[in-house]
């Protein structure tokens, strides 16, 4: 653009210089708007002709040095053209490649610093880049996200046609973590709208908002600012549950929760599965049973137990 630019009032100068050797229809001098209307014209090869070169010398700088301007004009304008055609090419190709064998795959909507946090969490729960797509409509956060080697849909997650670009009607989980509560609220409701059976992780500022969210269909909702807050008042007094907790909720290496299945081979007494960790809680059906509930003791098929884990630390090889 700057050339193509720079090209329009290299010819409108020669044209302004060399005034007298050109000539206007309406029989007036040839001004510098004169001058600037030529160009335009001229090196755009629209030439109406109603300014023209009329002597000898206007017409050698027309012919060794505008028509030369006039043809780099064109190479620039066709190459930027075909630039921009191979570009959008370019990534239609990719969304449909890395769409084809999208299935089950886990959608982030913003990639600011909780969206990055969800993505490493994720990243040490099992999954790949390849199964991890971003929506940011912010320049820095779709640069962190390729940076990154994610794949970025560019845009609004509030919009239908967004989601869908991600996959939503196939994807597994979506974690929900944009600047603004109210933008939380609509991404979630249209979400849930085109995949009624997606598990939706939210976030919000506000604790007045969580009732927002899960009346819009998240399955869980975490309030930053309170959950911060949470613990900076336990660190004043128990800094070292505070360690623990924040162990707990590092995913990879340390102390880990892990949640699985129990199959009908494993249902009976709980104390029949001779666990090494312990069990916090048991979740049946919709109801989540804590470690002292006495129903815990007898499990069931179908029921999913919570219970601690130890991973190698990141800084010791394992033994």
């Amino acid at each position: 653009m700057t050339i193509a630019l720079g090209l329009i009032v290299f010819v409108a100068m020669l044209t302004y210089l060399g005034r007298e050797g050109y000539v206007d229809a309406d029989g007036t001098d040839v001004d510098l708007l004169d001058a600037f209307y030529y160009s335009t014209v001229s090196i755009t090869t629209t030439g109406y002709g109603d300014v023209r070169p009329e002597s000898d010398e206007a017409r050698l700088v027309t012919t060794l040095l505008i028509t030369p301007a006039r043809i780099l004009f064109l190479i620039i304008l066709v190459g930027t053209t075909v630039e921009i055609l191979a570009e959008r090419t370019r990534e239609v190709f990719e969304q449909r490649r890395w769409r084809s064998g999208l299935k089950g795959h886990a959608i982030i909507c913003g990639y600011g610093t909780k969206g990055r946090a969800a993505v490493r969490t994720l990243c040490n729960q099992g999954h790949t880049l390849e199964t991890i797509v971003v929506i940011d409509q912010r320049e820095e956060g779709i640069s962190a996200a390729g940076a990154d080697g994610l794949a970025v849909v560019a845009g609004d997650a509030t919009r239908v046609d967004v989601l869908r670009k991600a996959g939503i009607e196939d994807a597994a989980s979506v974690v929900v973590a944009p600047q603004r509560d109210d933008t939380a609220v609509l991404i979630t409701l249209t979400a849930r709208e085109l995949n009624p059976r997606v598990t939706i992780a939210a976030s919000v500022r506000e604790e007045e908002n969580v009732h927002l969210l899960r009346q819009s269909g998240a399955d869980s909702v975490i309030t930053s600012s309170s959950a911060a807050g949470r613990l900076l008042g336990l660190a004043t007094h128990r800094p070292r549950v505070v360690d623990v907790l924040e162990d707990l909720i590092t995913v990879g290496h340390g102390l880990d929760i892990i949640e699985r299945e129990i199959d009908a081979a494993e249902a009976g007494p709980l104390g029949d599965l001779q666990l090494v960790a312990p069990v916090l809680a048991v979740v049946r059906g919709d109801e989540i049973c804590r470690f002292d509930d006495e129903r815990v003791a007898t499990l069931r098929a179908g029921d999913r137990i919570i219970t601690l884990a130890s991973r190698p630390s990141p800084h010791v090889p394992p033994g």
